[in-house]
């Protein structure tokens, strides 16, 4: 089995990573934080198993009886960026298409198409070259992040309040400015999709919200075919259920290749930075008329990860906002 990395909090508040792999969870001995563990990595120049290994397992924990946190956090919010790419899986194209070409009234490839099929003809380039760059947002810093089990809080502002199940590159920018992929996480990249069907330029609005990781940092490589299973529980009952794929196999674009077009940029190579970015996915309840509510609960599952991303959906307060000039 996988290992996977487990970020908690004991009843007495002390927060604790644990390993977990073959079905048993092991305190980390030493370390309170994934970041610590992948700092000391970093130094030791191994990786996060070497580094698990060096540390040395301690105490069974049943995380069943602990707070379960994000896999990975940063003390500062302002030094974890969480970002995404779109159109970048097989069939993740239809539903923006057909969005987009319903606002435009217009038989012609809508951009979003054209996009995604830059992305099939491109997206996968031969190692040392450099393929098309995808779709690519930002979603918010590290107080957008919202731990397992917490609510989603959609804006008062916002026009809907939608899951993305999809998977996401946990990354740490080393002390000469690389980045280090620590590992991969499954998340929900909760989105506004009636925004971004108003006008497409509007997706930018659309992706600034809070995104939602399960518990698990899965060490090592992504399998090259996810396969997994999103659904919305309301009032006990599931209204919508249906499979995803993700994974290399299922997508349009490789992840070196999405990392590179990320990382191109300086200003994301940062000494110290944390980054969570989201691959993308095919699959959307929105596409299928689906309408949430607050109180629903997105579920998200998908082998090799053992824990599922569970949230419920809130709305927050409204936030009146007054510039004031001096």
């Amino acid at each position: 089995m996988p290992l996977s990395l487990v970020q908690f909090r004991r009843a007495d508040g002390v927060r604790q990573v644990a390993a977990y792999h073959d079905g048993v969870a092991h305190v980390v001995n030493g370390f309170g934080t994934t970041l610590e563990l992948a700092r000391a990595a970093i130094t030791a120049g191994h990786g996060l198993a070497e580094a698990v290994a060096a540390a040395g397992e301690g105490d069974i924990v049943d995380l069943a009886t602990v707070e379960l946190l994000a896999p990975i956090d940063h003390p500062d919010d302002a030094h974890l960026l969480m970002t995404g790419t779109g159109l970048t899986h097989l069939g993740s194209a239809e539903g923006r298409d057909q969005m987009h070409r319903k606002a435009a009234e217009n038989p012609d490839p809508t951009d979003s198409m054209k996009m995604f099929l830059m992305g099939v003809e491109g997206g996968k380039p031969a190692t040392g070259q450099t393929g098309v760059q995808p779709e690519w947002f930002f979603k918010g810093d590290g107080s957008q992040l919202v731990a397992p089990g917490r609510p989603i809080a959609s804006p008062a502002f916002a026009l809907d309040a939608g899951e993305e199940p999809e998977i996401a590159g946990i990354y740490l920018i080393g002390g000469d400015g690389s980045p280090v992929r620590l590992g991969f996480a499954l998340g929900n990249e909760f989105s506004d999709h009636v925004t971004e069907r108003g006008n497409y330029l509007w997706l930018a609005h659309s992706k600034l919200r809070q995104a939602a990781l399960g518990p698990e940092l899965l060490v090592g490589p992504l399998p090259h075919d996810v396969r997994g299973t999103s659904r919305i529980v309301r009032d006990g009952a599931t209204i919508w259920e249906k499979p995803f794929l993700s994974g290399e196999a299922n997508m349009s674009h490789s992840i070196a290749n999405l990392e590179h077009h990320h990382f191109k940029y300086g200003l994301f190579r940062r000494p110290g930075d944390l980054h969570v970015h989201f691959f993308g996915t095919a699959t959307l309840s929105f596409s299928e008329g689906v309408l949430t509510e607050p109180g629903d609960v997105f579920e998200i599952e998908a082998a090799p990860f053992r824990l599922p991303v569970r949230n419920p959906i809130a709305i927050a307060d409204p936030e009146p906002v007054t510039v004031r000039a001096l």
